[in-house]
């Protein structure tokens, strides 16, 4: 699919300059209050890719070689990064849990993907949060005094965490990792998107979908 619409690349990649005006049409400021400025803005885009590689929020145009953000992306800044109301990573899960939202009602998914769907042991929960055992202990407990204690079980005298406990560690300890898991099945949608034919990165440089091609490409068949 193909698209020429001067209009229509407009409606999908911002420059800073267009990034700016959009965010101060909307009234939004620094931490401070301050007007958004073009240093902050790109402050906060170094930080959105570092924090986001994978969405492929910012690239080049073939035609000028100048870099542009999708609008996905400026979305991401203007609710997560430059927003007060909440903490930057509750702000970023919530980013990710709408855009999932979103796509699976534009791709009509009826079932939505299980992101947790095994139990693990204490050890097992370590490296899966890469956090030391005691920290997965201190969890855990935090998890059965907040009345979850039926997620716990014994099996071979080991501690075994069922996928509903694991998803409660998730949501309301390792938030990280919940997050890290958004982003991997919000970019497994974002393949099924572009393989329907929506755009999405249609004129930037491919080079960062390479590193992506080997874990999503059973989605481009």
């Amino acid at each position: 699919m193909v698209y020429d619409s001067q209009n229509f690349f407009d409606s999908l990649f911002l420059s800073y300059n267009k990034i700016l005006l959009k965010l101060k049409a909307l009234n939004i400021t620094t931490k401070d209050g301050r007007e958004i400025s073009y240093r902050d803005l790109v402050q906060a885009i170094n930080i959105m890719v570092k924090k986001h590689a994978t969405c492929g929020w910012k690239g080049r145009v073939y035609k000028n070689n100048k870099c542009y953000i999708l609008t996905e992306g400026v979305e991401w800044l203007a609710q997560v990064y430059f927003q007060k109301e909440k903490s930057m990573l509750k702000a970023d899960v919530n980013f990710f849990e709408n855009r999932i939202s979103e796509y699976e009602k534009l791709l009509n998914i009826e079932y939505k993907k299980t992101l947790w769907d095994k139990s693990m042991t204490v050890k097992e929960l370590a490296e899966y949060f890469w956090r030391d055992i005691s920290a997965i202990r201190k969890a855990v407990r935090k998890m059965c005094s907040e009345g979850y204690p039926f997620y716990k079980h014994y099996q071979d005298g080991k501690v075994i965490i069922d996928s509903f406990g694991i998803e409660w560690l998730c949501k309301n300890v390792f938030q990280h990792k919940y997050l890290e898991l958004l982003e991997d099945y919000k970019m497994e949608l974002t393949w099924k998107y572009k393989k329907a034919g929506y755009p999405y990165d249609n004129y930037f440089r491919p080079a960062y979908e390479n590193k992506l091609l080997k874990k999503y490409k059973y989605l481009l068949k």
